[in-house]
């Protein structure tokens, strides 16, 4: 039980990556709270979590991320592993085709919504020398012919870059700051592109593993970069796909 007397906070932890991801945080002796939009999801989710606390939270909304941390902090007492998790796809269009507030939507969400909830994790995190794991997407590491999803792209690529600007403002408090990468991974926020089993071959085809991933096995590198077995890592950028973005 690595992370025994540890307590974590995953966002968009009712479901997908991020539900594996607090789950796996549990079964390693953490305590989690995990946050989501749909209350009946998000407690439903929670009774299949051992030691955990479920908090609805719109990251779009700085009163409630606000709200989130003081739950946490009042249920459990700290906070040592932030997992910056939550965040959404849009349709998939041409730059020229993309609405105005399509764009700002996914910005506000996928980038905007990372840095409130970082903001207010911070002050407690400094306190425990704690741990933060920003869950990006190969498509932040390079473009992909015919995927247009920019503002997710773009989104994801400046996660990345502030995963380093993290790592470096605060090494000083020994606060590690790491980010995970994948690939496409068969939860609900992907169920749309495949729908066929011909879908569902390309998209295994497209990963040279030969497969899509599970939201466990993304998980799996969250618990490593959560754990002390990463105590002297910071800063990296940890691509979990398949191999798809080495092409």
């Amino acid at each position: 039980m690595s992370l025994s007397g540890k307590v974590a906070l995953v966002t968009g932890g009712s479901r997908g990556i991020g539900f594996a991801t607090a789950k796996i945080l549990s079964d390693n002796g953490a305590s989690v709270a995990i946050t989501g939009k749909d209350p009946d999801r998000l407690e439903e989710s929670a009774t299949k979590i051992s030691n955990s606390f479920a908090i609805v939270a719109d990251i779009r909304n700085s009163d409630q991320v606000k709200n989130a941390i003081e739950k946490t902090i009042e249920k459990f007492g700290r906070l040592d592993i932030l997992v910056n998790n939550a965040g959404i796809f849009p349709r998939i269009k041409q730059l020229h085709e993309i609405e105005e507030d399509e764009w700002d939507e996914v910005l506000d969400v996928n980038l905007t919504g990372q840095f409130r909830v970082t903001k207010e994790a911070i002050p407690h995190l400094q306190k425990t020398s704690g741990s933060i794991i920003n869950i990006s997407s190969d498509a932040g590491l390079k473009a992909y012919q015919g995927f247009n999803a920019d503002a997710y792209s773009a989104t994801k690529a400046a996660l990345i870059v502030l995963t380093k600007c993290w790592a470096l403002e605060y090494s000083k408090d020994k606060i590690r700051v790491n980010c995970i990468c994948p690939g496409v991974v068969d939860t609900d926020m992907t169920k749309p592109f495949v729908k066929t089993q011909k879908d569902r071959d390309f998209m295994d085809a497209e990963h040279p593993l030969g497969r899509m991933g599970k939201p466990e096995e993304v998980a799996k590198a969250v618990l490593y970069f959560a754990s002390d077995d990463a105590s002297w890592t910071t800063g990296a950028i940890l691509a979990v796909d398949g191999g798809e973005s080495t092409k």
